[in-house]
């Protein structure tokens, strides 16, 4: 596991959405955290290179926390990022690649395929990370959108459904217990 690289990520990932131009603000740093986490937990229960995971979790959205204006292409330009970043460690160019695949294919909003396990585990743990960003959801609900209580709740179920929905079947199958245990609780 190059623990280097990781360590490196974590950290310039924090110092990049902690500066004030960072339009999404400290809260993708929790978001791409909690991606992190799902995506090494996915990587062991399905058997996926969990280094190439968890590099690639780090790297997801690393275009949009450094230039808003990158946002829309974001998985695009984030793997150009990835790759300038990994060459600098002399990460393997096979290895660059696939995290480079992962970060391309991450996104639920674009209908681009999987491949791989790799991939999947990304994709997978990206979606699932709102369920444990409820409270970020609430409050973007309540605070930012002014939304009542009953358009707040429906507005944070119905994106965690959209998200339940973006899943692998195998994943989804995994986390179904998180799924249901949301839903009752809204």
């Amino acid at each position: 596991m190059r623990t280097d690289i990781i360590n490196y990520l974590e950290k310039e990932i924090y110092k990049r959405a902690s500066v004030t131009s960072n339009k999404f603000g400290i809260g993708c740093y929790y978001h791409i955290e909690a991606v992190v986490k799902n995506a090494q937990i996915l990587a062991q229960e399905f058997g996926a290179d969990e280094e190439i995971v968890i590099i690639a979790a780090w790297l997801h959205d690393i275009a949009s926390i450094t230039d808003y204006s990158l946002y829309e292409m974001h998985h695009i330009h984030g793997a150009n990022i990835a790759e300038n970043i990994l060459k600098q460690f002399n990460y393997e160019e096979e290895k660059i690649n696939k995290v480079k695949e992962c970060i391309l294919n991450h996104r639920g909003s674009v209908n681009n395929a999987k491949l791989t396990i790799e991939e999947k585990c990304v994709a997978d743990a990206d979606a699932i990370s709102h369920f444990d960003s409820i409270p970020s959801l609430l409050y973007l609900a309540y605070v930012n959108k002014h939304m009542s209580i009953e358009e707040g709740r429906n507005f944070v179920v119905e994106k965690l459904k959209r998200s339940y929905n973006k899943l692998s079947e195998p994943s989804k199958e995994f986390y179904n217990d998180k799924y249901n245990n949301a839903m009752e609780l809204l």
